[in-house]
């Protein structure tokens, strides 16, 4: 037990030297470009920025979906020679009711709008009213899971957009049934982000119609005022779309967006231009007409380009909402927050103080009742904290004011630890033990006593890091890095540091 190898020692040794190679990129700056150099980053409260909660209109994906089965109810219907009156959609009752053109035709109506396919099993039911009107009703289960789904999409959609802005290390977590939570690190002025998140960005290809039924009037982007009769059939949509960028165009000299569709998307937009020839259709983003151009040609090559007076930051903000994809349903900002860099740097200022003097206490106690001992045990302390920072650095953690909080828990408990060994050490130098015997019997029982209480306290806050949230899960995660690290330097670095100071002088006393 108290006997080590040359290749254990040096291994126990180059695993030190590499936490502390891994170290040096959060102090150097980065020599060359090339060369890998990963860092710590910091949360929000330590190095300010913007938060921002948003939640996500569940009801408007109900909307979304009865829309969809409304079209497709009608042309389940037609298809059949079926007839319908007075379609209605009600999203606080997820149902959509019509009333059939002959009461002789409902058996035949119910049969045919059963048979609609489902996004998922047991998606609706089919049934009649007192009233005499057939309802298409979502069920709830359905509709919760879809809400799941869209939850899942939409955070993967407001990484893509953010992640497109530049900004740097942004966490984007969910919080609840309906709300993402973002930080952002250093952005103290978030507006143009917040704009980016609200904006659905759902592009569909529509024709103009006339005032009436079967049309909805939807205003112009850059003439609210001006509104035009938007046929509510959907030609084509922009979820088709494998790219956009904005790039000047070269007749008029203004920004444009241009547009490229993959196969389906193509198919689609050339059967609308084919199709219509000499009529307009409107280009609609998020209920609003960007333009509505007159077909002068078919279309058939999936590509095409957007003009309506942008700007160089309005075309480049439209393109990267395309690129990055329509969210599921419409986000809005219910919460903000601002920290400004002043007050991160105090943040920072205030833990780093906080965990030096916590150090520096730590290693005096040691010192003072553990001689000796005890300066090995701050040697073991020191490189527990190295390496703590070197996975962190080696991992792009990024560390918050709760984490700094772990760190020096982390500490706390190491210490136990070799308080733990060394009080083993003096009772059997007490019984009359020689120092080998003491060391070896010392060490062997107080093992399983810090495996044990450490296994607890991993277990405990990896179940913290798993259900937990935000500030939570960093002080989980520094905690959990540091039971691994004390494991190391607890069991095995101070246990070579005494070992080989042993070798060296064969004491006939131990200095505890």
């Amino acid at each position: 037990m108290m006997y080590y190898s040359r290749l254990r020692m040096l291994g126990t040794v180059g695993i030190c030297l590499l936490g502390l190679l891994l170290c040096l990129p959060n102090a150097l700056n980065r020599p060359m470009p090339s060369l890998p150099w990963r860092q710590i980053h910091l949360g929000l409260d330590l190095r300010g920025g913007s938060y921002l909660l948003l939640r996500i209109d569940l009801q408007s994906l109900t909307a979304a979906r009865l829309q969809s089965l409304e079209d497709n109810a009608r042309r389940t219907l037609l298809d059949k020679g079926l007839g319908y009156r007075d379609f209605q959609r009600d999203a606080a009752s997820a149902r959509l009711t019509f009333l059939p053109r002959d009461t002789g035709e409902r058996e035949a109506d119910i049969a045919a709008l059963s048979d609609m396919p489902r996004a998922v099993p047991g998606e609706f039911s089919v049934q009649t009213g007192a009233d005499g009107r057939i309802a298409v009703v979502l069920s709830h289960d359905a509709m919760v899971q879809r809400g799941r789904d869209a939850i899942g999409q939409s955070i993967e959609i407001v990484r893509r957009r953010i992640d497109a802005t530049g900004a740097i290390d942004p966490s984007i977590t969910r919080q609840g049934d309906d709300r993402i939570a973002v930080e952002l690190p250093g952005i103290s002025d978030p507006e143009r982000i917040k704009a980016l998140l609200g904006t659905t960005a759902r592009m569909t290809f529509q024709l103009v119609g006339e005032s009436g039924s079967g049309t909805t009037m939807l205003p112009m982007v850059n003439n609210p005022e001006q509104q035009l009769p938007i046929s509510n059939h959907v030609d084509a949509d922009g979820a088709d779309l494998t790219n956009a960028g904005a790039v000047i165009d070269q007749q008029s000299g203004q920004w444009a967006v241009t547009l490229t569709f993959d196969r389906v998307g193509a198919a689609e937009f050339g059967a609308l231009t084919r199709a219509n020839v000499g009529k307009r259709f409107a280009i609609v983003l998020d209920n609003k007409v960007i333009e509505a151009p007159v077909v002068q040609s078919p279309i058939t090559t999936g590509t095409g380009q957007i003009t309506g007076s942008f700007t160089a930051q309005q075309a480049t903000d439209l393109a990267l909402l395309l690129r990055a994809g329509a969210l599921p349903a419409p986000l809005a900002v219910i919460e903000q927050r601002s920290i400004g860099p002043s007050l991160g740097a105090d943040s920072i200022r205030a833990g780093a103080i906080s965990l030096a003097v916590g150090f520096v206490l730590v290693v005096i106690f040691m010192a003072l009742f553990y001689g000796r001992f005890g300066l090995y045990a701050d040697i073991a302390l020191l490189a527990n904290l190295i390496l703590m920072m070197a996975i962190l650095s080696l991992f792009e953690a990024t560390l918050t004011l709760p984490g700094m909080a772990g760190i020096l828990l982390t500490l706390g408990m190491a210490v136990d630890a070799n308080i733990l060994i060394n009080e083993r050490i003096r009772e059997e130098v007490k019984r009359g033990r020689g120092p080998l015997q003491a060391m070896q019997v010392g060490f062997e029982r107080a093992t399983g006593t810090v495996i044990d209480s450490n296994a607890t306290a991993f277990l405990a806050h990896v179940m913290l890091f798993v259900f937990g949230a935000g500030p939570v899960r960093n002080f989980a995660l520094t905690i959990t890095i540091g039971i691994a690290t004390t494991l190391f330097t607890t069991l095995v670095l101070s246990r070579l540091l005494m070992v080989r100071w042993y070798a060296n002088t064969r004491p006939q006393t131990l200095p505890v």
